[in-house]
């Protein structure tokens, strides 16, 4: 089966993420946390905090992917993720959300956004999510009484999903591809990511 590694086309100008779905089955595989103003001691309130904590993008995770030519994988670099992290707030998209990809939502904002840096010393660890070093972490706040009350409360959703425009690493030049293949690093990656996959078939 194809792997294929989308990345940044920085020259083209829809390239990037350009919202943060709410869904019931993320394709990354990684649930978020529903934070509730008990849980994080921010400040002393009484109210929910309605805040959803998780993972927003996972490098080198495999994602199941079919189309008309057929089926595949695609995986994000640390390097991409880490990009297009950035690219989504210089752009001002942190109110940017949808329901299930379909549905857009208002009331919805990025208010937390880092990437993972290490394996133990995470904020992301407090709330057991043992993500890897490079994903692209997000908290989200949820100022919308029928989204909070009919889909988070009752579990209908349980992560997110990113929508956006990437850019298919072999449909690079050649020449790029050569000398980006080279490097031992994709070599390893590319490496991991076919025994995740031979692992997931027995």
């Amino acid at each position: 089966m194809r792997i294929v590694e989308l990345i940044l086309d920085e020259e083209q100008e829809e390239s990037g993420i350009e919202a943060i779905s709410i869904v019931e089955s993320p394709a990354i595989e990684s649930d978020f946390v529903a934070l509730k103003g008990e849980e994080v001691k921010l400040a002393e309130i009484d109210k929910e905090k309605r805040i959803l904590l998780g993972a927003l993008l996972i490098p080198n995770k495999p994602i199941y992917r079919k189309n008309e030519q057929g089926d595949y994988y695609i995986f994000f670099s640390k390097d991409t993720i880490s990009k297009a992290s950035q690219m989504y707030l210089r752009n001002g998209y942190q109110n940017n959300s949808t329901l299930e990809h379909s549905k857009d939502l208002k009331g919805l904002t990025l208010v937390e956004s880092w990437i993972v840096e290490d394996e133990v010393q995470d904020k992301s660890r407090k709330y057991g999510l043992n993500v890897p070093v490079g994903t692209w972490m997000g908290a989200v706040k949820v100022n919308n009484e029928e989204i909070w009350n009919e889909y988070v409360r009752t579990n209908k959703v349980k992560g997110f999903s990113i929508e956006g425009y990437f850019a298919d690493k072999m449909e690079s030049p050649k020449e790029e591809i050569k000398e980006d293949m080279s490097s031992q690093s994709d070599k390893e990656t590319l490496l991991k990511i076919i025994e995740i996959l031979t692992d997931e078939q027995k």
